[in-house]
């Protein structure tokens, strides 16, 4: 399916550009998000119209994203998990534990936002990447203890390597 991108969408292109998409992408993620309209001449003459309010928005999303950008660089979280002796977690730490503790520290990031491999299994110290725009990422570290001593002296060892 042909569509039309009204934001920049990373890995598939820019605003404003004509691209081919699989229907149910289209149709269950990029319509409903209202982040691309399909590519019908209505649709071109709309976006058209459109196109400098558009920009404006963007542009807006962008000027926040680098803005809360570089309010997080430095930043680092530390999570108080229960672990065994060998430093396994109990549970694990996920992409919401992590969003929760960045909005605790009163930043404005959604969970969509947070980029994390797979679920944190041990303690330790971890570089987590937050997508804040297409264009914007940060990296945050996440310090995953069993109290706030042994937070700090990962920390430490952490920064000396």
């Amino acid at each position: 399916m042909e569509v039309i991108l009204l934001e920049h969408i990373e890995k598939l292109g820019r605003m404003g550009e004509k691209v081919s998409v699989k229907n149910g992408y289209a149709r269950n993620y990029l319509l409903p998000q209202k982040k691309a309209l399909r590519a019908t001449e209505a649709n071109m003459a709309f976006y058209e119209k459109q196109k400098a309010e558009l920009e404006a928005h963007n542009k807006q999303l962008f000027d926040n994203a680098s803005k809360l950008s570089e309010s997080l660089k430095g930043f680092s979280a530390v999570l108080i998990r229960q672990a065994a002796e060998t430093g396994q977690l109990y549970g694990s730490v996920t992409i919401r534990d992590i969003a929760a503790a960045i909005k605790e520290a009163g930043f404005n990031v959604e969970r969509r936002q947070v980029y994390l491999e797979k679920a944190i299994k041990d303690l330790g110290v971890y570089e987590v990447k937050l997508n804040l725009h297409p264009e914007i990422s940060q990296s945050i570290l996440v310090n995953v203890a069993r109290t706030d001593d042994e937070a700090s002296k990962q920390a430490k060892a952490y920064s000396q390597e």
